[in-house]
């Protein structure tokens, strides 16, 4: 999701579902809730591509570490708290934003609390079936030194954006080694503050060959580049470098947010481009060059990213065009949610089969930033598992 100026540096988070959905069958409305995706609908090896780290951390790892830290949090019980932090119906930007001030805080500028977060994300996506994701998050929204502003209203400490990226990469390769997944992780630049992007690039190529692999810029869509060229500075010294590149773009932003991505900053994937579909020749131009488009059904309901109605989502047409998109979870904290659960909402709501779940899987694969001999062992894994033994050449 983040849509928005998600992670204004007063806060920010993660997410958990609880969703109102409306029976084609009676018309009434009922909770749809993580219960109804414990019917896995597609029990195969997937690939996960849009999930920030800081939107997926364990509401019981919160308690522990505000005990080990000795803060405060109005509740002491993960149900109480889970309640609190997630999204119980299709919200906005401004209350999704506002649950990050639940808890970011917790963590932020705590080592041995960055380090578990990392392992056990890899562990949770592990159980989901996940045997590729890329995580994203700001090293910056996660320090407390050389950072301007210091994020969360956290006193100055010693933990800059750099220490922050070690630590994430030990965390992933530990549960990389310990739950038999690869995990790989994107460093976000935020649309409101230009002046950290030049430094993310940096730790981009700094830690390339330690898990890093590539750079995302998240945030306000209405903050465009013409007016934060360092946005478009950083992307430039990606693009030189070899960084591979990803946008949010067209969440809630227009489609010429989408055109600015991949015109101006290269982007080689897309976070969310639901809005691609207003400007026609746009979408078409994008399936032509097979750009990826990394989907995020549940979230997109509860941030007020799309429709409500599952049924007239824009995935659908993505599904119906053939594009190449991928189904994630962005903020599974702030949601309630899982993998499962988007999975099962775009089989019930949507249409779709397991012929479209293994195809869209491939097509992730496909557009993963692994580099490229990496990337055909994973796609050699996919289609064995999938019955589908294909070459693969690149």
């Amino acid at each position: 999701m983040h849509i928005i100026a998600r992670r204004a540096a007063t806060g920010i988070g993660s997410p958990v579902l609880t969703s109102l959905c409306t029976s084609r069958l009676t018309g009434t409305r009922r909770l749809y809730t993580m219960a109804d995706s414990d019917h896995t609908v597609f029990n195969k090896p997937k690939v996960e591509l849009h999930v920030h780290l800081d939107g997926a951390i364990r509401v019981q790892t919160i308690l522990d570490v505000a005990k080990r830290r000795g803060i405060t949090l109005p509740t002491d019980t993960e149900e109480e708290l889970t309640q609190k932090i997630a999204l119980e119906k299709p919200s906005t930007l401004t209350a999704f934003l506002e649950k990050f001030n639940e808890y970011m805080h917790v963590v932020a500028g705590d080592r041995e609390a960055i380090k578990r977060i990392a392992y056990e994300f890899v562990e949770d996506k592990a159980k989901e079936g996940v045997i590729y994701v890329e995580v994203r998050y700001s090293p910056h929204f996660l320090a407390n030194t050389q950072v301007e502003p210091i994020p969360w209203n956290q006193t100055e400490g010693n933990l800059s954006p750099d220490e922050v990226v070690h630590l994430v990469n030990e965390g992933l390769s530990e549960g990389e080694r310990a739950f038999n997944i690869k995990a790989r992780s994107i460093l976000c630049c935020m649309r409101h503050m230009p002046s950290w992007s030049m430094d993310v690039v940096e730790l981009c190529k700094k830690y390339r060959h330690e898990g890093v692999v590539a750079i995302d810029l998240a945030g306000d869509e209405s903050l465009n580049c013409l007016a934060n060229p360092g946005h478009r500075r950083a992307y430039e010294e990606a693009e030189r470098c070899g960084i591979h590149r990803t946008v949010h773009a067209g969440e809630v932003g227009p489609a010429s947010v989408v055109k600015e991505a991949v015109e101006v900053l290269k982007a080689e994937r897309i976070g969310h481009g639901y809005r691609t579909l207003e400007d026609e020749g746009l979408y078409r131009k994008l399936l032509a060059q097979n750009m990826h488009f990394e989907v995020c059904p549940v979230s997109s309901k509860l941030t007020g990213a799309c429709d409500p109605d599952f049924t007239k989502h824009p995935i659908i047409t993505f599904m119906k065009d053939k594009a190449n998109y991928s189904l994630n979870t962005d903020d599974p904290l702030i949601l309630n949610s899982n993998l499962h659960l988007d999975y099962s909402t775009v089989h019930r709501y949507m249409g779709f089969t397991e012929e479209e779940f293994k195809r869209l899987n491939i097509c992730s694969a496909e557009s993963c930033f692994l580099p490229d001999e990496e990337k055909k062992e994973l796609l050699d894994r996919l289609y064995e598992a999938y019955g589908m033994m294909t070459s693969t050449a690149f």
